[in-house]
Parts: structure tokens; C-alpha cells; sequence
């Protein structure tokens, strides 16, 4: 799997190494990604993902991984995270429909 963020979307950035003699080499700028799990409670799981601490903290500023989801369109989200969404919506629908 690419070193992408599931929720964010950000990626390897590239730029150089410039010493003191001004010679400069490429290098990698590399997210600070995370394989962690994420609890939801529509879907009553965790959910792996592979996320940057700054997803993490934009999941917990949010409420939570299903409140995150819901609340952002489905352009700013990865092809993951818009997997994910749809099984939540699912959820959710299936949940109301057996209550009502």
C-alpha cells in the first residue's frame, strides 16, 4: 500500500538536501503515518487504517471516525475512506429501518 493517509490524503513529498556547499541531492519527505484502529459505532468495530497523527486529530476534533466521515464530502475523501462511509450510511439506514 502507498505511504498515503486514508483520511487526509496526504502523501511523499519531494525537495533536496542542500549542505553547506550548496550541493543539493533529492530526498523524501515521508508522512508520519500510523496503522492504527479506529473504533465505529455505526458499524459496532474497529476499522484499520493507515492514518497521519494529524488525521488522528482531525477524527477526534471531529467526534469520532463516523461523525468525520459523515460531515466531509466524498471529493476531499481517498477511495478508503469513501469505502468506509458507504458501509457506515449502510448502517446506519439498515439500523433505522429495524427500529421503525
Amino acid at each position: 500500500m502507498a505511504r498515503r493517509c486514508s483520511i487526509t490524503g496526504k502523501g511523499v513529498l519531494t525537495g533536496n538536501n542542500v549542505s553547506h556547499a550548496n550541493n543539493k541531492t533529492r530526498r523524501r519527505f515521508l508522512p508520519n503515518l500510523q496503522e492504527t484502529s479506529v473504533l465505529s459505532d455505526a458499524l459496532g468495530q474497529m476499522v484499520r487504517l493507515k492514518v497521519s497523527t494529524q488525521g488522528l486529530k482531525t477524527i477526534e476534533h471531529n467526534g469520532g471516525l463516523d461523525a468525520y466521515l459523515l460531515s466531509v464530502t466524498d471529493t476531499k475523501l481517498t477511495d478508503e475512506a469513501r469505502r468506509i462511509k458507504r458501509r457506515i450510511k449502510k448502517a446506519i439506514e439498515s439500523r433505522q429501518a429495524a427500529s421503525a
